[in-house]
């Protein structure tokens, strides 16, 4: 990979990083009743609109979006981990495909968002294929994804498997301290969000309620079953994972092709 790529790519790690912890700080100050909103990704750009200079924050954000649908593309089909031609290789290089999609889908959205005013409707597509025959199933299906990523990032959470995307040998004691940190925190956070999603989607498909859970809806239910300390503490995390991406960007294991 080009040193020019590999810039493009780390742009796009720290902007996922920047969405994580506008996401996190947001639904922190709405847990301890310090204004803020539960926000998801959208909502997380739909934050810029509101700011300074927000057009020109949102067109920054989208171009720093697409360099991690370029890095997920390039990670499905230039395989830079040499992942074996087995389904667990596929299955992987499937993910990183699916990925690049949604986050090129809010990369997309941020440039609506920047050229329309601050105001765009990212559900459009969703709600026309949950509204037809296969709603269910297709509820049912993503919920099912859904699942399985949250257990992958609780995986990676607890095996340490987070370290191996970074170059931890040109960090300091304390870089590499707060990647462990932000790096457990952080996994763990987005696992539980995940797994809740999959939950409420799952149970929509199954009473036939058509609906695909968002981070939001999520957000919700943590507050409303859990209370809002527990929201504040998953949302934290996930400023956690967003510094995460931050160190990521800095010291990425990026192979070279």
């Amino acid at each position: 990979m080009s040193s020019h790529k590999k810039t493009f790519a780390r742009l796009g790690m720290a902007a996922k990083g920047a969405v994580y912890c506008i996401i996190g700080i947001l639904t922190a100050m709405a847990a301890f009743g310090q204004g803020g909103q539960k926000a998801g990704s959208t909502g997380a750009l739909q934050y810029l609109t509101k700011q300074p200079f927000g057009q020109a924050l949102l067109i920054l954000m989208g171009l720093g979006l697409l360099g991690y649908v370029f890095w997920r593309f390039y990670q499905t089909f230039a395989n830079p981990k040499n992942l074996s031609n087995d389904f667990k290789g596929y299955a992987m290089r499937v993910a990183y495909f699916i990925s690049g999609l949604l986050y090129g889908g809010l990369a997309v959205y941020a440039f609506k968002l920047a050229f329309s005013g601050g105001s765009s409707s990212s559900s459009s597509l969703t709600s026309t294929l949950l509204s037809g025959s296969n709603g269910d199933t297709i509820a049912l299906i993503v919920g099912i994804g859904t699942g399985i990523k949250a257990i992958y990032d609780l995986y990676r959470a607890y095996s340490g498997k987070y370290r191996e995307e970074v170059q931890e040998t040109g960090m300091n004691s304390k870089e590499q301290k707060l990647l462990i940190n932000s790096g457990k925190f952080g996994h763990t956070s987005r696992g539980i969000v995940f797994a809740l999603m999959a939950y409420l989607t799952i149970r929509s498909g199954l009473n036939s309620s058509n609906n695909i859970s968002t981070q939001t809806d999520a957000f919700s239910y943590i507050q409303n079953e859990f209370g809002s300390i527990a929201l504040g503490f998953v949302a934290i995390g996930l400023i956690g994972y967003g510094i995460y991406m931050f160190i990521k960007a800095k010291y990425p294991s990026i192979a070279v092709r």
